[in-house]
């Protein structure tokens, strides 16, 4: 293997070469940001995915490891994400009936072992295409919804009761019938943690701005809040003596680093359902996780001029997720909102994930045991406050206005998603895509066509104004040509062949056909035949080159009853009885 191809696989090896003390500065500071960041988010996404606190700390060490050696953007940060965490909770409460039992934990930690594998899949069969299948209206619908999801699914704990996650619905059903059972400290600490951690940043940036012209210090200050509302949820329970009062607490978290080990899969019976669940679930969550992460880091790519290769980002994220298999994790992903304060905090390399994951290291050795007395409903709150920038309003304003088509694809993923769950809500919206991609191909859109007066041009003749010839049908269809729509091509000619009875000629122009198949070949040999019994002849003009090589494989030209043109103007000067200029 050469180097250059050496480099490809393993990207550090380009960027350590020119590593210096600005870049080290540069990522170190974004990573010291990121860090305060990611302590209580690693927290808050593990009780989001009804996992052990520390499971979200040991998430936030070799992955970014991995990444960071795997990986070519410098501000994307793996690790803990909300909607790959939900996923993960909807998965487990499918498959394993009893919540927090070491079941979900092993079954967490499989399900990251197989969405590596997936991914890696995807990387190195270069099957990242596939992802396309997923419309940016299904996943503003399923980004949506999901943030719907995930915020309900903290009212028990905003609340301080027990209820029914199993659907959005079941959640707030639930919520009304024990809403009467509220926990008032948890309620107040709840409301109080959500207006500090809303108000609180904003304050922060006023301060340091009055005395500081540095936006990056603001900032990067302002990220502090939620450090900030654990420390001063901390106090509070521990001055009022909540524990004793009620208020859920996170409790002892192991101190020190992961074992580096296979799941023992002996903790539980496995049989073919649970496999099969989980495997299903792993394919979702690894798409998805792919998905967010590939365009978060495609976007920084672009501010930086940048360029990332889709299938290596796939490998990356596919060790990524294997490791935090390995360390006892659940899987991972880039956090956009994260990924945006690295890039604005000066991110540089991927070695900010690797100072970042140091951080995380340092917080499971020392700062574990100063986390028991922090409330559940703090976590909540964070969450509860963080979802709400995934609820993109204003996209589906855009849509509405742009396409009903594809707002209806929009609003029945949010719907199907918010009824049946994340996981048949994705899958769900990616079938509509898929559908609503084959109605759109199978009815192109046709025009036809007129010369526009004193010039060679041709346009639809209900948009200009245009010259028209009787004994001419001259018309463009804008879409390839294959099994889907040929049928439409053929019932089209028949139609227009109709309408028009002193017509003589037949002219497709071809410039919009990037591609034909088999079926659309035996279509244009049917109208042929079918303008040679109208006593009319067949012309094409403007067919590009590979479309041409295709057609050159049949006998098609050489049964033209017309002609082929290299110009659509050509065949109008070519046929016309009129005269070409007014």
């Amino acid at each position: 293997m050469s180097y250059s191809d050496l480099s490809r696989r393993l990207p550090f090896l380009k960027w350590a070469k020119r590593y210096d003390k600005t870049t080290f500065v540069a990522d170190s500071i974004a990573a010291m940001v990121i860090t305060i960041m990611l302590i209580p988010q690693s927290l808050a996404y593990a009780l989001l995915a009804g996992l052990p606190p520390q499971m979200g700390l040991y998430a936030s060490l070799l992955p970014l490891l991995a990444y960071a050696l795997l990986g070519a953007s410098g501000p994307l940060s793996v690790g803990p994400f909300a909607i790959t965490s939900i996923m993960t909770a909807t998965a487990l409460a499918a498959t394993f009936p009893e919540p927090f039992t070491s079941q979900q934990v092993v079954g967490a930690v499989v399900l990251a072992f197989m969405s590596g594998m997936f991914l890696l899949v995807f990387g190195f069969f270069r099957l990242g295409f596939l992802t396309n299948f997923i419309s940016f209206p299904v996943v503003t619908g399923f980004i949506s919804a999901s943030a719907i999801v995930i915020a309900s699914s903290q009212l028990g704990n905003l609340l301080g009761i027990e209820v029914d996650n199993a659907s959005f619905f079941n959640v707030i059903a639930s919520t009304v019938k024990l809403v009467d059972q509220t926990h008032l400290a948890t309620l107040l600490l709840g409301l109080c943690s959500i207006t500090f951690l809303f108000i609180m940043p904003k304050i922060i940036r006023a301060l340091v701005l009055r005395f500081s012209s540095s936006e990056f210090v603001a900032d990067s200050l302002s990220k502090t809040a939620p450090i900030l509302a654990m420390l001063g949820s901390i106090l509070v329970v521990v001055l009022l003596d909540l524990e004793h009062q009620g208020v859920a607490l996170l409790g002892q978290i192991p101190q020190g680093l992961p074992a580096i080990q296979l799941p023992d899969l002996n903790q539980m019976e496995w049989s073919q359902a649970t496999w099969k669940s989980l495997l299903s679930s792993a394919l979702l969550i690894s798409i998805i996780g792919f998905v967010s992460s590939l365009s978060a880091a495609q976007a920084f790519a672009t501010k930086q001029r940048q360029r990332i290769n889709p299938d290596q980002e796939a490998i990356s994220l596919g060790v990524a997720n294997l490791s935090a298999g390995l360390s006892g994790a659940f899987p991972v992903a880039a956090s956009l909102s994260r990924s945006a304060v690295s890039f604005n905090a000066g991110a540089k390399t991927p070695a900010t994930s690797a100072f970042t994951a140091v951080g995380m290291a340092i917080s499971c050795l020392f700062l574990t045991p100063y986390l028991y007395y922090l409330p559940i409903v703090t976590l909540a709150s964070m969450i509860f406050l963080a979802v709400l920038s995934l609820f993109d309003f204003k996209a589906m304003q855009r849509t509405w206005a742009f396409n009903r088509k594809d707002f209806s694809a929009l609003l029945l993923t949010m719907l199907l998603t918010l009824l049946n769950g994340v996981e048949w809500g994705l899958v769900s919206g990616v079938l509509l895509s898929i559908a609503l991609h084959l109605y759109r191909s199978s009815h192109p859109h046709v025009a036809v066509l007129g010369r526009v007066p004193e010039t060679e041009h041709f346009r639809n003749i209900e948009r200009h104004e245009v010259i028209t010839d009787p004994e001419i049908i001259s018309f463009r269809i804008d879409e390839s040509l294959y099994f889907a729509n040929a049928r439409f091509l053929e019932d089209r000619v028949n139609e227009l062949v109709a309408s028009n009875p002193k017509a003589n000629h037949l002219i497709l122009m071809c410039s919009a056909i990037n591609d034909i198949d088999a079926s659309a070949l035996e279509s244009l040999f049917e109208i042929n035949q079918y303008l040679k019994d109208a006593d009319m002849t067949f012309h094409l003009s403007e067919v590009k080159g590979p479309v041409l090589d295709r057609i050159k494989r049949s006998d098609f030209l050489q049964q033209l009853t017309g002609n082929l043109y290299l110009s659509h103007y050509s065949a109008w000067r070519d046929l016309t009885s009129q005269p070409l200029y007014d």
